[in-house]
C-alpha cells in the first residue's frame, strides 16, 4: 500500500499541537515526542474515510495515550532517585505551543508543570485543554467520554489544588539575560546578604539528577538557607565539575518562558537552572541535571545562536 500524502500532510499539520498538548500532560519532552508517534501510527491504520473530524480525533487519540502514560508515570516516579522535575525546553521551541494568553504561558513554566504532578490524570487533562488551549466543556467531554457537569467539577478541583500559583513575571530574552547576570553575580560573590534579595521569603530550591548526577534528595525551602546552598553551590569545586564531565561554561537563555542558567561542557549542554520569576522575586530554583531529561534542549541548543557565555572561569 502506498504513503497517503494527504494524510501524512494533515497529520504534519497537527504534529505541532499535539505535541504542546503532550508536554504539557506529561511535563517529558521524551514522552511527549512517543505519544505523538504513536498517535501517528494509530492515524496511519484508521479508516479515515470514516473519520469526520481529524483534529478532534488525533486529540482524543493523544489524550487517551497520555492518560495511560500518566497512570504508570505515577508508579515509575514513586520509585525515582531524589527529587522529579520536568524536562526543560528552550524559547521557540514548538513544544512550547501557543502563547497568546497568560494562561497558555504559564502552562510551560517549570514551577506550573511541577504543580501539575498534584493533579489527578483526568483533572490534568481538563485542567490543560480548557486553560491552555481554549476547549469547552463539551468538546472535552466528547473527548473523555465525560458529561459537561463532570467536567465542570473536574475543572474546579484542578483549579482549587493549583489555588496556591502565584504570578509570574513574563520576560523578554533581554530581561531574562539582566535576571541571570543578577542572580549569577551574587551566586559567585558568595554573599547570601546580595542573594537573599533577590529570592522571595519562600523561595524552594529542587535539583533533579535522576540518580546519575548526585542532587540533594528533598527540596531546600526558606530565603536563608536557599540563599547559603546556592552560594555553595557556586563555590568552585573539582569535584563537582567532574561529576558534570569538566568545568561548565554558563550562558542565559529562556527556557519554559522564564529566565535560565545554561550549563555547557565542552559544546554539550549538562545542566539548565531555571529561575522562577515572580512579583516578590525567584520564587524557586529548579536545577535540571539528568542527563536523560536534556536531549531535547542539546539537540536545539547545538541548532540555534545562543549568544556570548556570562561567565567561562567558574
Amino acid at each position: 500500500m502506498g504513503v497517503d500524502t494527504r494524510a501524512v500532510e494533515l497529520f504534519e499539520g497537527a504534529r505541532p499541537r499535539l505535541e504542546a498538548i503532550a508536554y504539557r500532560l506529561l511535563g517529558s519532552a521524551s514522552d511527549a515526542e512517543d505519544v505523538v508517534q504513536d498517535t501517528y501510527l494509530r492515524w496511519q491504520t484508521a479508516d479515515r474515510e470514516l473519520i469526520e473530524t481529524p483534529e478532534a480525533w488525533l486529540t482524543k487519540v493523544l489524550t487517551n495515550l497520555c492518560l495511560n502514560r500518566l497512570t504508570s508515570a505515577r508508579a515509575r516516579r514513586e520509585t525515582y532517585v531524589g527529587q522529579w522535575l520536568p524536562e526543560p525546553v528552550l524559547a521557540g521551541d514548538r513544544m512550547l505551543g501557543p502563547s497568546e494568553t497568560v494562561e497558555q504561558r504559564e502552562s510551560v513554566s517549570i514551577a506550573m508543570l511541577t504543580l501539575l504532578e498534584r493533579l489527578a490524570a483526568r483533572e490534568r487533562v481538563v485542567y490543560v485543554l480548557r486553560e491552555a488551549f481554549g476547549h469547552t466543556h463539551a468538546e472535552i467531554a466528547e473527548l473523555l467520554d465525560l458529561t459537561e457537569a463532570n467536567c465542570q467539577q473536574i475543572l474546579r478541583r484542578a483549579r482549587q489544588h493549583l489555588a496556591a500559583d502565584r504570578r509570574r513575571v513574563e520576560v523578554d530574552p533581554a530581561a531574562a539575560r539582566k535576571v541571570v547576570e543578577e542572580f549569577l553575580a551574587a551566586a559567585l560573590s558568595g554573599r547570601t546578604d546580595t542573594l537573599v534579595r533577590l529570592l522571595s521569603d519562600d523561595v524552594i530550591s529542587v535539583g533533579d539528577g535522576g540518580g546519575v548526577v548526585f542532587s540533594l534528595p528533598e527540596p531546600i525551602t526558606g530565603v536563608v538557607r536557599v540563599a547559603r546552598f546556592l552560594a555553595g553551590l557556586f563555590a568552585p569545586s573539582e569535584a563537582r565539575w567532574a561529576m558534570i564531565g569538566g568545568r561548565p561554561v554558563l550562558f542565559a537563555a529562556v527556557v519554559n518562558g522564564m529566565p535560565a542558567l545554561v550549563l555547557e561542557v565542552d559544546d554539550r549542554v549538562v545542566g539548565v537552572v531555571t529561575l522562577d520569576l515572580t512579583v516578590d522575586g525567584i520564587a524557586a530554583v529548579h536545577a535540571q541535571v539528568n542527563p536523560a531529561k536534556l536531549d531535547r534542549v542539546r539537540r536545539r541548543w547545538a541548532a540555534t545562536e545562543h549568544g556570548k557565555p556570562l561567565h567561562t572561569d567558574w
